[in-house]
């Protein structure tokens, strides 16, 4: 490997490492300031948004820049193949929390309106395999990486029981339809972020492995 494509590659895995920190911080936020009510932390979270779109359109240059000028092959042609994906699951991500914030402001009316317990268990496991996700990309810990996927079934659980808590809401108390309407859709925004969590920790797979993880028909986690 050049010492011009070691430097490029660095530098890229840099800019996607700060990138994570602020998509981190934003989801962070957003669960944080559904639980409290907290119109004021939404609003800085949302506010990050279109940082976070300008420099994953920054990475992706980065990227294509770096495939053009340097043609890497196998592991850096991987790493390059990596970020590229990393860095798009961290855009949604920073959607999904943003789309988290506008439910706060809806809910914000509606301050008596119990949230469901089980969802803010489901917002602390999803933050923690975003952080995770990213943490097995650096160390290229490919058991860190497959505990990140099997984390995701305790999301995927955690969410039913908040669909179902909230169904009996609505059918009980149809006075709180609109209410448990919103956070029927902040636990789904919060649920497809350990979605996208798990797909950087395929990526990792992908990554260290070379074994496309993705789609598995048996279930399993390489």
């Amino acid at each position: 490997m050049s010492k011009h494509l070691q430097r490029d590659l660095k530098s890229m895995e840099q800019d996607l490492l700060d990138q994570s920190a602020i998509v981190e911080q934003m989801v962070y936020r957003a669960c944080q300031a559904l639980r409290e009510r907290r119109t004021d932390w939404a609003q800085e979270m949302m506010d990050n948004e279109e940082l976070v779109n300008h420099r994953e359109v920054q990475i992706e240059e980065e990227c294509l820049k770096m495939l053009a000028l340097h043609q890497p092959v196998a592991v850096d042609l991987r790493r390059v193949a990596t970020v590229l994906k990393i860095n798009a699951d961290l855009e949604r991500i920073a959607d999904l929390a943003v789309n988290i914030g506008e439910r706060t402001f809806r809910l914000a009316a509606d301050a008596q309106f119990r949230l469901p317990p089980q969802l803010e268990r489901m917002g602390e496991v999803a933050i923690s395999m975003v952080r995770d996700a990213l943490d097995a990309f650096v160390r290229l810990d490919v058991d860190l990486a497959r505990d990140v996927c099997r984390r995701d079934e305790e999301v995927d659980n955690l969410n039913r029981q908040v669909i179902d808590h909230l169904l009996k809401v609505m059918k009980t108390r149809p006075e709180e339809v609109d209410p448990a309407l919103q956070v029927f859709s902040a636990s789904r925004h919060v649920e497809r972020i350990g979605d996208h969590a798990t797909n950087i920790a395929e990526d990792v797979i992908y990554l260290v492995d070379g074994e496309i993880a993705r789609h598995r028909t048996d279930g399993s986690i390489p």
